[in-house]
């Protein structure tokens, strides 16, 4: 587990405590490691979700396949980022999505009710820890209206403009990686991958992207 602390001391749950008291609070949190292959799931749709879960390694995909086989990708969980915690209270039912490993991961869970309750001591880092989980879910919620704001566009352009402009936004740089595959992004966005491949295409040709793989690079209009 002490591998782990660096990335948990970058996490937005654990945002002002150090790495040893991270380390003094593990125990108490009731925390746990996971591995998984890729391929694999971390979580099944149907399945009940009791543990916070924080992804220490590799990369996953929440995502959903219909009655048919299609399948839209929810969002990607990078290193350092919760899952989960959207079914942790009373009465929110079973996981609606599956959660796969993309790549070899590893995942670390916490005991919410643990969490939840400062421990006698009443150790401060424990209190913070509380707090930077009601402004994690907070920003939880921000990227949902950006992701249904992206939904929302009803052409395959206006889609991708929507998607890559919230890219920049969030990486702080007019070029930029996106965490998909050509595939991957499709099924992000809900659109034929033919279609949009056709219209980044058409999009780099008129001078507003170039892009390489999953690297980007946004232009400004020369007009």
């Amino acid at each position: 587990m002490k591998q782990y602390l660096p990335v948990l001391k970058k996490t937005r749950l654990f945002a002002g405590v150090g790495e040893e008291e991270i380390s003094a609070m593990l125990g108490c949190l009731g925390a746990a490691v996971q591995q998984f292959a890729k391929g694999d799931y971390v979580i099944r749709q149907g399945e009940t979700v009791n543990r916070l879960m924080v992804l220490a390694k590799g990369r996953l995909h929440i995502q959903k396949d219909d009655y048919w086989g299609n399948r839209s990708i929810v969002s990607a969980v990078a290193p350092g980022e919760m899952f989960g915690e959207a079914y942790l209270a009373p009465g929110s039912g079973p996981c609606m999505n599956d959660v796969i490993a993309v790549e070899e991961s590893v995942v670390l869970c916490f005991d919410v009710s643990r969490l939840l309750t400062v421990c006698p001591s009443a150790c401060r880092f424990h209190s913070l820890t509380v707090r930077n989980l009601f402004f994690a879910l907070s920003e939880k919620n921000r990227h949902l209206v950006g992701r249904l704001g992206i939904a929302a566009q009803r052409s395959t352009r206006d889609k991708l403009i929507a998607f890559l402009s919230e890219q920049a936004r969030l990486q702080g740089s007019s070029t930029f990686e996106i965490p998909f595959n050509r595939q991957q992004m499709a099924d992000y966005l809900s659109v034929d991958r033919s279609a949009m491949s056709n219209e980044l295409c058409k999009m780099r040709d008129e001078g507003m992207l170039r892009f390489e793989r999953n690297h980007f690079e946004l232009l400004e209009s020369e007009a």
